[in-house]
């Protein structure tokens, strides 16, 4: 995925949905202290961003250069972006990232299905402050445009992409609820999630939102493979039903499946599916 994922940098950092505030602050709210977070699979800095404002540091690491490379850097004084190697070993968290204990949120945004879940665990809990550090990690879900038209022309194109789609997507489709979660509830009543209610908003023409399709990693695949789904056809139909000949904006909404809980007293495991 690492190749695709280089070629597809620009397109995902313009594209991409921007998660809203209140996420980040009901996350923030559940964290021991709010001086150091760790943002994993960090890509141009989205979320990173969200958590510098309520958080005294943030690390954010990502293995593609790329993705890194569209990071607003020079603008997120308190965040440090490391280009990590897709396995790290615990000593190099130790050095480039955190000393042990010392981490009060790991995130991992639309992120977690692409990892070696019990390596990336482990790592977690070794930086995680105990007891109390909080591991957060939610995907988005397909967007929703008018509840009409446009949001049935988009259900057949993401239809034609599941053949494309890489195997660990079904996380994603599954809304990460299936995925194993070994961390203690940070609300004893509500159990490790998924926690719904939030969403990503963007205000998009139709220009806008086909950049989004194309941006996917699907899309992208399917390209390579000489699949064009986006035919010419249906880009008429989309921006025909969009409005004022695709230039209407609108508000597209992504809903957000989180997953968050939080280590204990000796770190150990405390699986919840």
């Amino acid at each position: 995925m690492a190749d695709l994922f280089r070629k597809q940098a620009q397109n995902y950092a313009a594209a991409r949905p921007t998660y809203p505030p209140e996420l980040f602050r009901y996350i923030a709210s559940k964290c021991p202290s709010g001086r150091l977070a760790w943002d994993v699979g960090t890509g141009s800095g989205q979320a990173a961003a969200s958590l510098a404002t309520l958080f005294d540091s943030v690390v954010a690491t990502d293995a593609s250069p790329e993705q890194l490379s569209y990071a607003p850097a020079h603008l997120l004084p308190n965040v440090r972006f490391v280009l990590t190697p897709p396995a790290i070993p615990l000593a190099d968290v130790h050095r480039l990232i955190a000393s042990p204990g010392a981490v009060d949120l790991v995130t991992v945004a639309q992120a977690l299905h692409w990892f070696d879940l019990p390596a990336f665990y482990a790592l977690a809990r070794a930086v995680l402050r105990r007891p109390g550090g909080v591991l957060a990690a939610w995907c988005y879900l397909p967007p929703v445009v008018d509840g009409g038209e446009v949001d049935e022309i988009y259900r057949r194109v993401y239809e034609s992409l599941a053949p494309y789609w890489a195997p660990e997507r079904k996380m994603v489709e599954e809304e990460y609820a299936a995925v194993e979660f070994p961390f203690e509830a940070v609300e004893a009543e509500k159990g490790t999630g998924p926690v719904r209610g939030f969403a990503a908003e963007r205000e998009m023409a139709a220009g806008d939102f086909l950049e989004y399709v194309r941006s996917g990693s699907a899309y992208q695949t399917a390209r390579e493979n000489g699949v064009e789904l986006l035919r010419p056809e249906v880009v008429e139909e989309l921006v025909r039903a969009w409005g004022m000949d695709g230039k209407e904006v609108q508000k597209v909404r992504f809903p957000i499946s989180l997953r968050i809980g939080r280590v204990g007293e000796d770190g150990a495991d405390h699986p919840v599916f």
